[in-house]
Parts: structure tokens; C-alpha cells; sequence
């Protein structure tokens, strides 16, 4: 199969960049090791639109950190999926860290984040009531928001395969080799170039061409995810000032109303070490709590951890590292906001290099996926007459309906396993985490793609759910 351009990585990065591509007339494609998009470090995302202040002035962090979140509302427009600008704080709780305020304040000015405020005690807790008493003051940055990292995913991606994208799941870039006119990936893969956008495997797709090695860290991050009834405790995210005892989490509601609250941020081994431990989890309770003293935790839905992708040095990698190979690496945070700017960035570097022309018939808007709980009751009804797949509810606890995730497995990136299925639509992300609806979805799912029902995965080649006949295990034992 010949591309022009074959980005290596489906996740939030890859598939920006895939999206700014497909303006152009090159044949693009992106080569993902697992079943679907949004299988790296953006499924296990806190869905922060960082405002910018954070990262040092005149790095790209800084620079695509700011471009990206002016660009996030509107792109959430066009392309259907949830963003919410709410706003955030970081805290101060000691008199000492008020310098350490000011500084980032401006460092936030040099960075070119708008409307940045220092905030008083009495000020900070007008707006954000269930804070700890003991707060001395804050940056409040009015443009922060928070937004779905799974549904953005599937924007980007959906919107890149509906202008001509090509998207190849289930196989690993396992060999590299260039020739005459470009590259060859796994023997059967042509390109003039290569976009490197594996996250946390960045580095190893990039040892395999470069004699300048490059090494990639996987640092954990632990999560609680709160129930919907917890989720009025803030409507802005909350930082914590990072002072010596540590860099705090963060509490924050989702685009959803859950409350989302951690990271730790723990250097590991293995790129798969994805498991909660019992000690990350009390470091982030007993952090959390300095923030808001009532934190329900006993309204915790579920737990999760992801990896973040940490390069060598403090920025983001993305150059022409090997003439026709742009690395895209080390994209840690605040990589989800940047991840349009980036996607900005590295197109122009690939016009740069290939000199391609503008489609004049590139389409940039997507349609988002139906969230029924949006809909007034005519509007559903409606809806319900057009197709009455819509008025079935699979999954309770979150209100969705069959025709909603029908609509997933019929779209051009379309859901192929349960994780699938629930990361575009919350199938399954509700108080039983699937526990009832999981067999109507997987029902679903089989009808839709045409396999067997055992062979129906959770999320990636050796997950199937079904083991087994009890019946015909209980002939067998008897």
C-alpha cells in the first residue's frame, strides 16, 4: 500500500495531525498497533485544556500549549465534541508560596495566556465554596476548560478518514527500512515520509531509523473517577501549587459531571504498567483532601491509571530527525491541549518537505455523536420516530440507547470492542462500569460487524469476554 505520509500512532496526536493532512492532496495513512484509536496515553487522560501558564516561556510547550487551547472551542464546534470552558485555580494553602503564585502569573503574561488574575481567600472561595478554609490565594485562569479526550480522539480521526484518511489497526511498526523515494514500514507500507506519534513508544520507533538514540520514560499517573452526585464540589478544575513536599493533584469535573480527581506521577518500566496500586491511590486521597476536606470517596465509580510519555529533556520532541522522519515524541502534558496546534505544526513541516497542494473540497466539520440526555423529550421522540433503535436504553446508568451505539459502529473510524463502544458514547462508564449492559452491547456489536458473538472483544486483540456455553458445560460435567 503506497502514502505519501504514514503517521505511526491513532491517538489524540496522531489523528490531529492525520486531520490538518487531509487538507492537502497527499495520500495520508496511520499505522496503529492496537484495535482502535485512543488506546495510549489519551484513554487515561484528566481532559484538561490547560490555559498555558505552566510551561516555560519559549519552549514548544509553551508556544502549542497556548495556540491550542485558543483553538479548542472552536474546533469542538466543528467537529462535535464536548469542551467546557470552566476555568481553573491553583491554589496556595501556605503565605510562603504567594511569590511562587506571582511567578507563574507571569510566566503565564510571557506566554501570552489572557486574562490572568491573582485571586484572595475571599474571592476564591466565593467561587469555589467547598474549598479548604485554608487557602491564601490563586491563579485563576478564566480560558482553562476541560473537554472529553475520547470523543475529541474520534472527532479528529473520523473527520481526517471522512477527507481520505486511511487508518490501519492491529499491527505494530515492527521494521522500517528506507529506500530510494522514501521509507518501507513492515515490508508492505511505502511513504515519503513518516510522522512518528506512538507516545510512549516514540522512542523505540525512532531507534529504528536513527543512529541517534532516543530514550522515552513512562511515568503513571493514578486516578479516582466520582460519581455524577459528586461532581457539584467544583465547577472550575483545581490545581495545587507544587511546593517541596510534592506537585499535588488536581480535582476537577468532567464534561460528563463526574469528578475526576488525581494524578501521582511515578516513574515506571514497563510501557504497560498500567495497574492502581494501593499507595498511589492514598497518596492522591490524601492529597485531594487538602483541597476539598469533604471529598465523598465513598462515591468513587471506578479507578484507572495511564502512562505519559516523558521525553529526555523538558520540552516536546518535534523535528526532521532523519531526513523524511519527523518525530512527534515526548508529547507529555499538556499534549492534549497542544495536540491541535500540533497537528498545525508538523502539516506545515510536511508542506514544507513535500510540497503538496490545497483540497479545495476538504470537508471540516464532523457530525458529534447523539447524546440523548441533551435532547428535549420532543427532540428525542422525535428522534425516536426516525429510527426507534433510539428509544431502546442499553446502558442505564449513563441513558444510552441502542441507536446511539449502532451510530459508533457505522462511522468511518468506526468502535470495534466494548472499550470502543463506551469511550464514544459512555456505554458502560456509569455507576455498574458496564456490569449490566456490557452483554446487550456486545449483542450489538456482533450484529453490526458480523462476528460471533464469542469472539466479541473489551478492547484489543486477546480480550474476548465469553468463554464459554453453560449448558454445554453442565452437560459436559455431568
Amino acid at each position: 500500500m503506497d502514502f505519501d505520509v504514514l503517521i505511526i500512532g491513532a491517538g489524540i496526536t496522531g489523528s490531529a495531525i492525520a486531520r490538518e493532512l487531509a487538507k492537502t492532496d497527499l495520500a495520508i495513512g496511520v499505522l496503529e498497533k492496537e484495535s482502535d484509536i485512543c488506546e495510549g496515553t489519551t484513554k487515561a487522560n484528566s481532559g484538561i485544556a490547560h490555559a498555558g501558564y505552566d510551561a516555560i516561556p519559549g519552549t514548544l510547550k509553551a508556544k502549542l500549549n497556548v495556540q491550542g487551547s485558543k483553538m479548542m472551542k472552536q474546533l469542538s464546534l466543528d467537529l462535535g465534541f464536548d469542551y467546557i470552558n470552566n476555568g481553573s485555580l491553583v491554589l496556595c494553602f501556605d503565605e510562603n508560596g504567594r511569590a511562587k503564585i506571582q511567578e507563574i502569573y507571569e510566566r503565564g503574561l510571557k506566554n501570552g495566556v489572557e486574562d490572568l488574575q491573582i485571586l484572595e481567600k475571599e474571592e476564591i472561595l466565593k467561587k469555589e465554596p467547598n474549598v479548604s478554609e485554608q487557602v491564601v490565594c490563586a491563579l485563576y485562569a478564566p480560558t482553562a476548560g476541560i473537554v472529553d479526550p475520547f470523543t475529541m480522539n474520534a472527532a479528529f480521526a473520523e473527520n481526517a478518514a471522512d477527507n481520505g484518511v486511511t487508518f490501519i489497526f492491529d499491527e505494530p511498526a515492527t521494521e522500517i527500512q528506507r529506500t530510494s523515494d522514501g521509507w518501507l514500514v513492515n515490508g508492505k507500507y511505502s511513504a515519503k515520509a513518516i510522522i512518528n506519534a506512538a507516545g510512549v513508544y516514540a522512542d523505540q520507533i525512532h531507534n529504528l531509523v536513527s543512529d541517534e538514540q532516543m530514550t522515552i520514560r513512562p511515568r503513571r499517573g493514578q486516578y479516582f473517577l466520582l460519581d455524577k452526585a459528586a461532581g457539584n464540589k467544583t465547577k472550575m478544575t483545581l490545581f495545587q501549587l507544587p511546593t517541596i513536599a510534592g506537585k499535588g493533584v488536581l480535582v476537577a469535573p468532567t464534561c460528563h459531571g463526574n469528578l475526576i480527581v488525581g494524578p501521582t506521577a511515578e516513574f515506571v518500566e514497563d510501557k504497560e504498567e498500567l495497574n492502581t496500586t494501593a499507595q498511589g491511590l492514598s497518596e492522591v486521597r490524601s492529597k485531594a483532601v487538602l483541597t476539598i476536606p469533604d471529598l465523598p470517596f465513598n462515591q468513587v465509580i471506578t479507578s484507572f491509571s495511564g502512562l505519559r510519555a516523558v521525553p529526555e529533556h523538558e520540552d516536546f520532541v518535534i523535528e526532521e530527525s532523519v531526513p523524511g522522519f519527523i518525530d512527534v515524541a515526548g508529547v507529555e502534558s499538556p499534549g492534549l491541549t497542544s495536540a491541535p496546534a500540533i497537528g498545525v505544526m508538523v502539516a506545515d513541516m510536511v508542506r514544507n518537505l513535500l510540497n503538496p497542494e490545497d483540497r479545495p473540497d476538504f470537508n471540516p466539520y464532523r457530525k458529534g455523536f447523539i447524546n440523548v440526555n441533551d435532547l428535549t423529550k420532543e427532540q428525542w421522540n422525535q428522534l425516536i420516530k426516525e429510527d426507534p433503535e433510539y428509544g431502546k436504553i442499553i446502558c442505564r446508568c449513563e441513558t444510552v440507547t441502542a441507536g446511539q451505539i449502532r451510530d459508533t459502529l457505522r462511522r468511518s473510524v468506526p468502535a470495534r470492542t466494548l472499550d470502543g463502544v463506551k469511550r464514544r458514547v459512555r456505554a458502560g462508564m456509569g455507576r455498574c462500569q458496564s456490569g449490566f449492559c456490557s452483554p446487550k452491547t456486545m449483542e450489538i456489536i456482533a450484529e453490526e460487524t458480523g462476528i460471533p458473538l464469542d469472539q466479541v472483544k473489551k478492547s484489543g486483540l486477546n480480550s474476548t469476554i465469553i468463554t464459554g456455553n453453560d449448558k454445554e458445560k453442565a452437560e459436559y460435567d455431568r
